[in-house]
């Protein structure tokens, strides 16, 4: 057992069992032994490749789509938001194209990197030294964010976001948390006595006896955060992830990933990547209760074919695809159903009054 999976004994030691949500926060964000805490996961060296790492027309493309709707809404005086940037990869390329085809947003809108961990901020700041954009940096989601338009990029943050998970017995729907075995490791086991049944939708009634029922509160919270923000205000949210619409299963999706691998989840807490998917419908109903509107979730795939890829790949490949191995090889890994195009979805938060969103 590693240094942060024995702290997390001593925990479950003192205090009994902890829900998956409570090791999830300490594995991925303990300041001292915490996976995003101290370490750059991202790129070929890195424990996984996000789309901006795999290719410039990721962010290019998500960039395009933000000064679009920046412009449908009349070019206000606004604030880019991007939660979890990673290597600043996404923001660079994203402005790169805006400055190039849209200077005026530059002058117009504040960019804002929320990022927890200081070893990947440092990172960030080496990337967009050379962006020209006003960007600053705050650690989390905060009142600071709320007095202006906000246009919004998240692209893998929300699967990284605490969840909690209950299976299905016969004596009802119990919470799965993790404990310590006879051994004295890390374990998984069910809470004795059945959760409140407020706590699962009705459409999960019919479940099977062992499935399984995911929440993320944070993220429901967020989401409801952003969408109040640009219901109010104005401005535009899109959100890119692996996850599930409205016709989710009833399996886990609590994964880990170390060294471009799948890791056991408990087996080496802060040394590995921990996610689960994204519950994209329940994103999209809590953006509608707060006044917004959801547009989505549609494929990935889908959504960059529609607002250009294969005519920026054209481009990029000096007018022909099937010339550039490497650009061919990027176009496919990001829109191909059976790579990133299917598994990865779009939703999209706007405004009730706003234009339909491109892509949508």
């Amino acid at each position: 057992m590693n240094a942060l999976g024995q702290r997390i004994a001593r925990l479950i030691q003192a205090q009994g069992p902890i829900s998956i949500a409570q090791f999830m926060a300490v594995a991925l964000h303990d300041p001292q032994n915490g996976y995003y805490a101290t370490r750059d996961p991202f790129g070929r060296q890195g424990d996984f490749i996000t789309a901006p790492e795999i290719s410039q027309m990721f962010g290019e493309l998500l960039g395009l789509w933000i000064a679009q709707c920046w412009h449908d809404q009349k070019r206000p005086e606004a604030r880019l938001v991007e939660l979890g940037p990673g290597r600043g990869t996404l923001m660079r390329d994203a402005l790169r194209v805006i400055a190039q085809l849209m200077p005026e947003f530059l002058t117009k809108v504040e960019v804002v990197l929320v990022e927890a961990s200081p070893t990947l901020t440092a990172i960030q700041k080496d990337t967009l030294a050379k962006s020209g954009a006003n960007i600053g940096w705050t650690a989390q989601f905060d009142d600071s964010l709320v007095d202006k338009p906000l246009f919004l990029l998240a692209n893998e943050f929300f699967d990284a976001l605490p969840i909690h998970q209950f299976v299905k017995t016969e004596r009802g729907w119990c919470e799965r948390m993790v404990v310590l075995n006879a051994d004295g490791a890390l374990d998984f086991a069910l809470t004795p006595e059945a959760v409140p049944s407020s706590l699962i939708p009705t459409h999960r009634d019919g479940a099977p006896t062992g499935a399984f029922y995911e929440t993320a509160p944070g993220a429901t919270a967020l989401t409801q955060q952003i969408a109040d923000i640009i219901a109010r205000k104005g401005g535009a949210a899109l959100i890119v992830d692996y996850g599930y619409g409205a016709q989710a299963d009833f399996g886990e999706t609590l994964q880990a990933v170390a060294a471009q691998k799948y890791a056991k989840v408990l087996e080496m807490p802060g040394d590995a990547d921990l996610s689960a998917h994204v519950d994209f419908a329940a994103l999209a109903d809590v953006a509608r209760e707060s006044g917004a509107k959801a547009y989505g979730p549609v494929g990935q795939g889908e959504l960059l074919e529609a607002i250009g890829i294969v005519q920026r790949a054209a481009t990029l490949a000096r007018g022909k695809l099937g010339s550039n191995p490497q650009i061919d090889g990027e176009l496919e890994r990001l829109i191909l159903p059976d790579q990133m195009g299917t598994l990865f979805k779009a939703l999209a938060i706007m405004p009730v009054s706003a234009p339909t969103p491109p892509g949508f």
